[in-house]
């Protein structure tokens, strides 16, 4: 069994929002959300969907999954103080129908531009090592900062990725890490980046640039200019076939 887990309940400081939550923003007439969402939802791999989201959204995500027909969703529950709380509260939900060898898939709410193959790739991955981070090699140099104003070290270039989403798990493995990051006190966003610290090894797979997350505005202008570039190749693949 392979469920989705997609956790939405930031407010996006970042992205400058301060009445409508990033993951409500709509792009093209429908909310980032809910794009996210659909990708899940439409792959044959997938079996159930539970999203972790803001307690005052929760209504109104039930009506845009609703009203988009957003198939699979079997819990929409509220989310924590934290994005590690959120994650932390949407697996023990999943872990009330799913098995120990069951394949959870971590994902942030606000990812639009997924694909069939990276969903399927991760699936596959973490099956067969039991974790699947999808990552894309760092075209920047890293400088490294504690006090961000003096730099005294750097990385190699090609030793550095970008992790992404979704990360694929074991619910074995991803609760295991999770409660022994509880008794040590510990806390992370990242799944990743929280085995690491735990000292586990992950494994990683060839991400796709594309697989942007909406965190910024300059993030949403993009996805904006994305999705208007498709409207407007499609129009000029119709004025070609048609000679208009």
């Amino acid at each position: 069994m392979v469920s989705a887990l997609i956790f939405a309940g930031g407010v996006g400081r970042r992205m400058n929002s301060d009445e409508i939550p990033k993951q409500f923003l709509e792009v093209d007439g429908k909310s980032i959300i809910i794009r996210t969402l659909e990708h899940f939802s439409a792959h044959r791999g997938v079996d159930a969907i539970v999203v972790v989201c803001l307690d005052t959204w929760i209504e109104e995500l039930k009506k845009q999954i609703a009203d988009n027909g957003v198939r699979k969703v079997v819990g929409i529950i509220p989310g924590g103080e934290t994005g590690y709380q959120s994650i932390h509260k949407g697996l023990l939900r999943i872990s009330e129908f799913a098995g120990e060898d069951d394949i959870v898939l971590i994902c942030d709410g606000v990812r639009p531009m997924l694909t069939e193959q990276l969903i399927t790739t991760c699936i596959h991955d973490a099956e067969k090592y039991e974790s699947a981070v999808p990552v894309t090699p760092s075209i920047d140099s890293v400088l490294y900062s504690e006090d961000g104003v003096n730099c005294k070290k750097n990385y190699e270039r090609s030793k550095m990725f970008i992790t992404q989403a979704p990360q694929g798990y074991t619910m074995r493995r991803i609760l295991s890490a999770h409660k022994e990051a509880e008794e040590r006190g510990m806390e992370s966003t990242s799944s990743a980046d929280l085995l690491v610290e735990l000292g586990q090894n992950v494994h990683i797979f060839r991400g796709i640039r594309e697989n942007i997350k909406v965190t910024t505005p300059e993030d949403l202008n993009q996805l904006r200019s994305i999705h208007y570039y498709g409207h407007f190749k499609t129009f000029a693949g119709e004025v070609m076939k048609y000679g208009l």
